[in-house]
C-alpha cells in the first residue's frame, strides 16, 4: 500500500475487524522484525494495526508472546518506519480503585513503572536512530521530558468519543506497569494503592515511553477486566479474556469515532519535546 500511515492502533487481534481494504507487512527494523502489521482503512482514513502479543516475523496472529518478552522497540520503530504520528493503544487491566469497575474504560494520564527487565529506550548511545525527517540520525544519549506521558490532544478526542457513544469511562487514571506474566500478590496491590495506582497491567511500559522518544502522540484506553488481587478472591486469565471479549465492540466503536475526529495537523507538544531534547 502506497503512502504514509499516520495513525496506528495497538491492541488485541479482535480489532482487526475494524480495517477495510486491508493488506499486511512485516518490517525489518534495527531492533528486529515486527509482528504482522495490518494496513487498511477506517472511515476512509488509512490506519495500521499492530497486534502487540503476536510473534515477530510470523504471518500468524495470536497471543503468542508474553508481556515481558514483547519486542517493544521493534514494534514502535516499525510504526515509525510507516510514517505513523499518532498511536491509540488498548489493553486489559485490573482495578485497584473502587470507582473503576470491571467493564469501565480508563483514559490513562499517568503511570508508575514497576517493571524490571525490559529495554526502555532507543537512545543507547550506539544505535543510529532516524527520529525526524529533517534531521540526521541520532546516536547520542537523549533525555526526554515525560511529565505528561500521554498526548493531551489525543486523550481529549477519546473523551469526546466515549461521551458521544455513552461508554462508561474515567478521564484519568494512574497505571501501575508490572513485569508479568504472573498476576500480582495481594500485598503488592495494597502497596500500589498506597503510592497512587488506579489500575494495573503489563504492557503500557515501555510502549508509551518509546512512542514519546520518537515524537509520537500516544494515548491508551485501559479496559478494566477484573478487580486486582486481594480485592476479589482470585484473578483468572479466563475471566480477563471473557470480559475483554464482551467489551470488544465498544472498543471498536470508540476507536472508529476517534479516528473520524483526529485532525490532520497536530496541536500538541509530543514532537516538539523530542526536538528540544535532541537539537
Amino acid at each position: 500500500m502506497d503512502g504514509k500511515v499516520k495513525i496506528a492502533i495497538i491492541g488485541g487481534s479482535g480489532l482487526y475487524q475494524l480495517l477495510e481494504k486491508s493488506e499486511h507487512v512485516i518490517l525489518d527494523t534495527p531492533f528486529g522484525k515486527t509482528p504482522r502489521i495490518e494496513i487498511g482503512e477506517i472511515e476512509g482514513v488509512k490506519v495500521a494495526f499492530l497486534p502487540r502479543h503476536a510473534k515477530p516475523g510470523s504471518e500468524k496472529v495470536g497471543h503468542d508472546v508474553p508481556p515481558h518478552k514483547i519486542n517493544f522497540r521493534a514494534n514502535i520503530y516499525g510504526l515509525h518506519m510507516l510514517g505513523v504520528e499518532r498511536i491509540i493503544a488498548s489493553s486489559a487491566c485490573g482495578s485497584l480503585n473502587p470507582a473503576m469497575e470491571p467493564g469501565d474504560f480508563v483514559i490513562l494520564d499517568q503511570f508508575i513503572d514497576m517493571t524490571k527487565n525490559r529495554i526502555y529506550t532507543f537512545y543507547d548511545g550506539e544505535t543510529p536512530i532516524k527520529v525526524l525527517e529533517d534531521k540526521p540520525p541520532v546516536t547520542q544519549v537523549i533525555h526526554i521530558d515525560f511529565t505528561e506521558p500521554y498526548c493531551p490532544e489525543l486523550r481529549n478526542i477519546i473523551f469526546n468519543a466515549c461521551e458521544k457513544l455513552g461508554v462508561r469511562f474515567h478521564k484519568r487514571g494512574c497505571y501501575i506497569a508490572v513485569e508479568g506474566p504472573r498476576f500480582e500478590t495481594s500485598a503488592e496491590i495494597r502497596a500500589y494503592r498506597l503510592i497512587g495506582g488506579d489500575v494495573v497491567g503489563m504492557t503500557n511500559v515501555p510502549e508509551s515511553v518509546l512512542a514519546r522518544e520518537l515524537g509520537k502522540c500516544y494515548a491508551a484506553i485501559a479496559i478494566v477486566t477484573n478487580w486486582a488481587a486481594g480485592i476479589q478472591e482470585k484473578v483468572s486469565h479466563q475471566e480477563v479474556i471473557e470480559l475483554f471479549s464482551r467489551k470488544i465492540e465498544d472498543i471498536r466503536q470508540v476507536i472508529k469515532e476517534v479516528i473520524k475526529n483526529v485532525p490532520e495537523e497536530r496541536h500538541c507538544r509530543c514532537e516538539s519535546l523530542v526536538r528540544e531534547a535532541i537539537f
